[in-house]
């Protein structure tokens, strides 16, 4: 049945396409990167994926001073931070934390807040 490949690939699409974070197609790549002290690989934007492979992250994990997410703790209210390649060499993800912009630093609004102005922080939404 030719329906099962084809919808094999739309899903593999669909996934990477929702992993990514909205990088364009020609900037995804296959590398590794350090999330939470540890060396995660998969697909997703160049910026963020900045290792080839494991073991050029696992060598700049052991030097820990080449990581900024170790070294200085960016992201505040437990917010999880990712080194990235790109200014200003990480990436805070504050979903779930009540918490949002560059370094978890702003308190996400209330819902129902009529005097909030501007897009609703995605890192808000609560599902």
């Amino acid at each position: 049945m030719i329906l099962g490949p084809v919808l094999t690939t739309i899903l593999l699409f669909v996934t990477i396409g929702s992993l990514s974070e909205a990088c364009e197609l020609d900037q995804m790549r296959y590398g590794c990167r350090i999330y939470n002290a540890q060396c995660s690989c998969g697909y997703g934007c160049k910026a963020e994926y900045r290792y080839d492979n494991n073991e050029d992250c696992k060598l700049s994990l052991r030097g820990r001073l080449s990581d900024i997410c170790y070294r200085s703790n960016p992201c505040s209210h437990g917010g999880s931070c990712s080194q990235i390649s790109t200014d200003p060499g990480f990436k805070c993800r504050c979903e779930g934390t009540g918490y949002y912009g560059t370094r978890c630093e702003k308190p996400c609004p209330a819902p129902n807040n009529l005097r909030y102005r501007g897009p609703f922080p995605y890192e808000c939404v609560v599902i």
